[in-house]
Formats: structure tokens, C-alpha cells, sequence
């Protein structure tokens, strides 16, 4: 059983992950400072905010091998320094050029960060119990990390000059080095063999074109140049595979993922972030562009759904307790299939309530199958590969995301932009009509220019129009969720991952540390 230590420990592993997590968001508000201070052209700020999660992805699997090899808090501390030196580089950019280098370092910091973090709970907790508790609480700092990027953006933003939005991480990163090192228990490492780099370039050769091209999709539609970037990442992941098989000490142990408790929770990893991810743009600019708000004002509103998730998570740890994991995973899927058939009869005159109810909903069972699949997952990892359990499991969330945004995307692109030009007033120039058909923020901007009622008209079409795409996208969303509860029963109903073993004796606890009731 762990006691006060682990607890602590617990505690200290949150603040690399709230930052993380943060750093994926945190710059929404920080753009229009960046733009009027480093006057960055319009690629260097898309490789701004996306340099980040490429690279994050990217080298997920290849550091968390790395961890099960040299130590999880060996690479965590390293993480650490290199995220907090990163931050304030990023903070003091002086160019643009600087600051996409400085996001990507970040990134690999991130990278190290993230999958050691869940490696390390897997070696603390070897009480089910109290490893499904603490899994919780860990998917409840992620989910929530998120939510609070934008709103801390904000806050920042209304009081400093946009670095300090990254130079908050320094002190956080002071504070992990300072402590982890009394408080966190190194793991120990039997992952054997020298470290398979051509592995780990295959793997972020497979893994980069891949979630750009996925999400370059999602973002222009479809052209030959992501298509066949997302060609090659599949192909080079062929590779990455056959070499898997073959070679004597793999990166990825091929084993592990033939375990259907293991593959089948990154199947509904994927499948839950899909929706999510996938359906937070539609919420982000309903929000914003049909019901007006200020970027801080529904930031502020979003992070409802979070208070939601801290309430979830450990509901989630308790149920399982009670019943088996695949019907916790199906009601969690169930009640995100709920959520999104109420956000998809929101209109342009939909009360708010009804759309936080929605999104505190899915977000809610979001959190609820998030919780089992990630213990299911680790439980059946063994100790000594749970890094690089952990990488594949964010490796699940990162591609289910970037699908998610492309196929929802797609959807909901192609229904406003037919339902737009039917609702628009006759005898607009050509030009006007295709600006209002690219998207609602297009739309917004032309009716300004309008006069009066046509330019009423104009945003009024397209307000509508937008609904209507958020409703065939929030439909494809419920379908899929609800396909997904009916699959984690056939898939995991019948599957328990192994007893865990017990602590290793350097491991275990002196008795002074242990809860007074063990």
C-alpha cells in the first residue's frame, strides 16, 4: 500500500503535467501580442502554435522507451531543466524564427515529461485501488490542464507583456527539481539493450507527417501535399513495425500491444479524443462568433466542464470498483453519445445553459472512459515498460485528436458552406460569396463591410449556417461514440489485465511512512 509519500510524491508529478498540458492551449490569446511584437508572416505563426504538438507527438514513444531504459525521474528531471530553460527563451523571443525554435524545445521537454509522469504512478501504486485513484486524479490535471491554458492566458495577458505566458513554467520547473528528487522514487529500470535509434527515427519519421498531414487536412481540406504526407507517415510506420518485429531489443515490445486490454484501451483512447478534440472548435467559435463573447469571457465558460471532470474522475475509479471496467467505459461513451445529441439542436438562439449542460456532458464521459482506459492500460503493462506504455497511450491521444479535427471538421465545412450560400441575399459579387463560404470568422468580416441590412442578412446566414454544420458534426460525433460504447463491451468485457506484482523490496516504504490503518 503507498503511503504519505507517494501521495506527495503524487502531488509534485501534477505540476509538470498541468504545464504541459497548459502549453497546448495557452497561446490563444497570446497571438495578436506576438503578431504586433515579432511581426511573424502567416506560416511562421501557423508553425508557432503547431511546432508544439508535432513535435510532443513525435517523440512520445521514442522518450518514453528512453525512460524505461535510463530511469523515469532521471528523464523527468531532465524534462524539467530543458522545459524550464525553453520557457524562458520563449518568453524573451526576439524574433519569430526564435520563438517556433523555442516551441520546439518545449516540445521535447514535453515529450519527456508526459509519458514519465504516468510510468512513475505505475511503479508507486501497486494497490489497484490506489493506483485507479491516482490514475484519476492524473487524467483530471490533463483534461483539466487544457481548459485552464486559455483562461491563464488571459489573466496574464490582461496584466503582463505575452512572454510571460511561458515564463510562469520556469518556477513550476524550480520547484520539481527541488523536490523530486527527495519525494519521487526512481523506478527500476530492466528494460535491456543498447537503445534502438534507428527505431526511434522511424518512429518520429511515421508519427510527424502523419499528425501534420492529418491536421493540414482538417485545416485547408483536402490537397495533395498533405494527403501525401499522411501517406508517407503510414508507410514509414510500416517500417517502424516490421522493425518492431525483428529487432532483438524493440522500442515498442510487440507483445504488449497483442494484449487486447492494452490495444483495445488505445482503441478507445483514440476513439474518445476523436470526438472531444475533434468537436472543441465548434464549441470554441459558437461561443465566440455566434453568441459574441470576448475570447476571455468563454474561455472563462469552458472551464465549466472541468469543474465537471474533477467531479468525474474519482466517480469514475469508484464505479469501477463496483462493476466491470467495459460497462464504466460504455456509459462513459454513452453519456459523451448524450452530450452530443444536445449540442447538436443548439442554435443561434440557444440558451447558454443548454450548451454547458452539452459540453459538461461529453466532457464528463470523456473523463469517465479516460480514467479505465488508462488503468486498464498500465495494469496490463509491466512495470518495467510502463514509459513506454504511457507514450503510446498519449501517442492514441494525439492521433485521435488530429482525426477528429479533420473528419469533424470536414463535415461540418461542408455543411455550412452549402447551407450558407443558399441562405445569402441575391446579387452579391462572387468574391463576397466565396469570403462568406471559407468560414464564419470570413462571413463576420464581410457583413461589417456591408450596409445595414444586408450585412444583418449576410452574418444572420451565416450564423445559421455555421449551427446547422455544428449539428451534422455533433450527429457524426453521437454515432461514433455510441459505436464505441457497444465496441469497448465486445472488445474489453471479458478481459482483466494481470494481478500486479508486488513492490520490489528498494521500493517499498519504511514503516514510519506507511498510513496508520495499513
Amino acid at each position: 500500500m503507498a503511503g504519505r509519500r507517494e501521495w506527495t510524491a503524487l502531488a509534485v508529478l501534477l505540476l509538470p503535467l498541468l504545464l504541459v498540458s497548459m502549453d497546448v492551449s495557452v497561446l490563444y490569446f497570446a497571438v495578436p501580442f506576438i503578431s504586433q511584437d515579432l511581426a511573424p508572416s502567416s506560416t511562421q505563426q501557423l508553425w508557432i502554435f503547431d511546432i508544439y504538438g508535432f513535435v510532443l507527438a513525435g517523440l512520445l514513444i521514442t522518450m518514453g522507451a528512453l525512460g524505461d531504459r535510463i530511469g523515469r525521474r532521471r528523464l523527468l528531471l531532465a524534462g524539467a531543466l530543458a522545459f524550464g530553460a525553453a520557457s524562458v527563451l520563449a518568453a524573451y523571443s526576439g524574433s519569430a524564427g526564435t520563438l517556433i525554435a523555442a516551441r520546439a524545445l518545449l516540445g521535447i521537454g514535453g515529450a519527456t515529461l508526459m509519458p514519465s509522469t504516468l510510468g512513475l504512478i505505475r511503479n508507486m501504486f501497486h494497490d489497484e485501488k490506489q493506483r485507479s485513484r491516482a490514475i484519476a486524479i492524473w487524467t483530471a490535471a490533463t483534461t483539466g490542464g487544457i481548459a485552464l491554458g486559455p483562461v491563464l492566458s488571459g489573466v496574464l495577458l490582461e496584466h503582463f507583456w505575452w512572454g510571460s505566458v511561458f515564463l510562469i513554467n520556469t518556477p513550476a520547473m524550480v520547484l520539481l527539481l527541488a523536490l523530486a528528487p527527495a519525494l519521487v522514487p526512481e523506478a527500476p529500470t530492466t528494460a535491456a539493450g543498447r537503445f534502438d535509434l534507428l527505431g526511434a527515427t522511424l518512429s518520429l519519421a511515421a508519427i510527424l507527417p502523419l499528425v501534420y498531414g492529418i491536421k493540414e487536412l482538417a485545416r485547408d481540406g483536402f490537397t495533395p501535399a498533405p494527403a501525401l504526407s499522411v501517406l508517407a507517415g503510414l508507410a514509414v510506420g510500416a517500417v517502424f513495425v516490421r522493425r518492431q518485429r525483428t529487432h532483438p531489443h524493440p522500442l515498442v515490445d510487440l507483445a504488449l500491444v497483442r494484449r487486447r486490454a492494452f490495444s483495445g484501451s488505445i482503441a478507445m483512447n483514440v476513439l474518445g479524443m476523436f470526438g472531444v478534440v475533434g468537436f472543441a472548435i465548434f464549441t470554441t467559435q459558437y461561443l465566440q462568433s455566434v453568441l459574441g463573447m470576448s475570447p476571455l469571457r468563454a474561455a472563462l465558460w469552458s472551464v465549466l466542464p472541468s469543474v465537471v471532470v474533477g467531479g468525474v474522475a474519482p466517480l469514475s475509479a469508484a464505479l469501477a470498483q463496483r462493476w466491470n471496467r467495459a460497462y464504466v467505459i460504455c456509459a462513459g461513451f454513452l453519456a459523451m453519445t448524450a452530450g452530443f445529441l444536445v449540442m447538436s439542436r443548439v442554435g443561434p438562439g440557444t440558451a447558454l445553459w443548454v450548451v454547458l449542460l452539452g459540453t459538461c456532458v461529453y466532457a464528463g464521459g470523456m473523463v469517465m472512459e479516460m480514467v479505465q482506459v488508462t488503468e486498464l492500460a498500465m495494469a496490463a503493462t509491466p512495470p518495467e515498460r510502463a514509459s513506454t506504455a504511457s507514450a503510446l497511450l498519449e501517442s492514441g491521444t494525439e492521433l485521435g485528436g488530429a482525426l477528429g479535427m479533420a473528419v469533424l471538421g470536414s463535415i461540418g465545412t461542408a455543411v455550412y458552406r452549402g447551407a450558407v450560400t443558399s441562405g445569402l441575399p441575391a446579387g452579391l459579387p462572387a468574391d463576397t460569396v466565396h469570403s462568406v463560404r471559407e468560414t464564419l470568422g470570413g462571413a463576420q468580416a464581410v457583413a461589417a463591410r456591408l450596409p445595414g441590412r444586408t450585412g444583418a442578412a449576410v452574418l444572420h446566414a451565416a450564423r445559421d449556417a455555421f449551427s446547422h454544420g455544428m449539428h451534422a458534426a455533433a450527429l457524426s460525433a453521437a454515432v461514433l461514440m455510441a459505436a464505441a460504447a457497444a465496441l469497448a463491451v465486445v472488445l474489453l468485457r471479458n478481459v482483466e489485465p494481470p494481478a500486479a506484482p508486488a513492490a520490489p523490496a528498494a521500493e517499498r516504504l519504511p514503516a514510519e511512512d506507511a498510513p496508520a490503518h495499513a
